[in-house]
């Protein structure tokens, strides 16, 4: 399962935003810090604050906040924000046959989307902040 662009560049924001806590972030910064172009990540942040997870100041002092600790919000509170991750309920297909189970392949594939949507719940904003690693999300960003 691959995540789409718009889901990434979600998470890089949230990374970020939850990496200065204290600051009141514009758009253009983000964008810099995240690599992300910065029309692109406007409409990403338009998106999270519509779904609650970021908050914007406006003014010239102001910027975009995380509305919730780091440690409440999920990775996949931050993709399902973007791109609902999807579980596979029916037959992609539409075969009649499959009307009411899965057929092997797909009740397959079903489960690993299971598996991801555990793992992306499970797994806090604040963790991959506070993950001790060589490397530090988004570091050479700034």
């Amino acid at each position: 399962m691959t995540m789409c662009q718009s889901a990434e560049y979600a998470l890089r924001a949230a990374v970020w935003l939850a990496a200065h806590p204290d600051d009141k972030v514009s758009t253009p910064e983000i964008a810099k810090r995240t690599q992300v172009p910065p029309g692109y990540m406007s409409k990403v942040l338009q998106v999270l604050a519509r779904a609650g997870l970021v908050a914007s100041s406006p003014g010239r002092a102001g910027g975009f906040r995380l509305t919730r600790a780091p440690e409440g919000i999920s990775v996949l509170d931050v993709v399902n924000a973007v791109d609902m991750l999807e579980r596979i309920r029916q037959c992609p297909l539409g075969l009649k046959s499959h009307r009411h189970q899965l057929c092997p392949l797909h009740r397959r594939l079903d489960r690993v989307a299971a598996m991801v949507e555990q793992a992306y719940a499970e797994t806090t904003i604040a963790e991959i902040v506070a993950e001790s690693s060589p490397l530090r999300a988004l570091c050479e960003a700034g």
